[in-house]
């Protein structure tokens, strides 16, 4: 029968492994087939900072007034050099939905299991709120062709609005079940009215009066936005 003790001389092997300087031959070869080259990490990084900056411009100007020279300006790159990893003005708004999907997601994921659904929806909106007040929140247009053709055609971008929307719904529907929101409007109106806040013009305008922080802006969205506008009936003592 094996002593409690035995994994010992385990543990110090593998501290052997971790702090020896020169890995197995074998070992070595499977992180460097692992580790992408340093070319191909100059070039993600490229095109990260390429989107970083795109969004930047899409949160400030729009997709219309921003420029393809402008992107390159900024990330300090030849329009030639963009145009390498980005052929269109479209596809570089689309690189930066399918990132800003992407984090919506990650939020989402990391939400409380045990928070209740409606709890979680504003949670959401407080969330795409915060990216809009700070100029993180890309601001495209509802009417333009090409730009949607681009985005429809993009199975990352659709693929991921489509899991985001589902799970968004799952809790909008809960929500309704346990009395949280009303019954009687349809799930999708719901979910198309909490998108909506994420570029709301309340927001700017109540923080260009000067007169409320970023979080009390929220909140008086968010109260309009669940609450609603009727007159409530003050609580009971």
């Amino acid at each position: 029968m094996p002593s409690k003790s035995a994994p010992a001389p385990a543990k110090a092997s593998l501290d052997a492994i971790s702090l020896n300087p020169s890995p197995p031959k074998g070992l070595r070869a499977a992180n460097a087939a692992l580790k992408p080259s340093f070319k191909a990490q100059m070039l993600q990084a490229r095109e990260d900072a390429i989107i970083q900056a795109v969004n930047r411009l899409l949160a400030e100007k729009g997709f219309d007034l921003m420029t393809v020279d402008e992107v390159a300006a900024e990330v300090g790159i030849a329009k030639a050099s963009l145009y390498k990893h980005f052929p269109s003005k479209e596809d570089l708004a689309a690189a930066a939905m399918v990132h800003m999907i992407s984090r919506a997601r990650y939020f989402l994921d990391h939400l409380p299991i045990s928070a209740k659904p409606i709890d979680k929806l504003k949670s959401l909106v407080r969330w795409m709120m915060g990216l809009q007040l700070t100029g993180q929140m890309p601001s495209l247009p509802s009417q333009n062709s090409s730009l949607r053709a681009n985005l429809i055609a993009n199975k990352v971008y659709l693929e991921g609005l489509i899991q985001v929307s589902d799970l968004i719904g799952e809790w909008i529907v809960e929500a309704q079940k346990d009395g949280s929101l009303c019954q009687q409007t349809q799930p999708i109106v719901v979910l198309y009215t909490l998108y909506s806040r994420a570029c709301d013009p309340v927001l700017e305008f109540l923080k260009a009066g000067g007169q409320h922080t970023d979080d009390e802006i929220i909140e008086i969205v968010i109260a309009t936005c669940f609450d609603g506008l009727s007159a409530r009936q003050p609580a009971k003592s």
